[in-house]
């Protein structure tokens, strides 16, 4: 079993940062993709940026250039910052894990104030 915690969701204004965090724990494949997936009120989950473990990237059009995944292997986290914030990010924000099976973070709140 594997556990998602995420960390550093808030309010912020439009035109600001913030550096989300996930930490992964528990039986972890060592060749996995860990992520990031949003989700605004009466709106689908989708998803925002992605990373394998080999370090490949991958996000939706509409953050490239604003926002940043990394990750640290040897800590099993995962962040995201997010800059130039527009009130159209504001969502519930998921971490997620491949590998082998697929697991959820509960969900971090962001909110973008105009």
């Amino acid at each position: 079993q594997v556990q998602l915690v995420e960390s550093g969701g808030g309010l912020v204004q439009a035109g600001g940062s913030l550096r989300l965090s996930c930490v992964a724990s528990g039986s972890i494949t060592s060749i996995n993709v860990m992520g990031w997936y949003r989700q605004a009120p009466g709106k689908q989950r989708e998803l925002v940026a992605s990373i394998t473990s080999g370090g490949k990237l991958n996000y939706a059009d509409s953050v490239k250039g604003r926002f940043t995944a990394s990750r640290d292997n040897a800590k099993n986290t995962v962040y995201l910052q997010m800059n130039s914030l527009k009130p159209e990010d504001t969502a519930v924000y998921y971490c997620n894990l491949r590998g082998g099976r697929e697991y959820w973070g509960k969900g971090t709140l962001v909110t973008v104030s105009s």
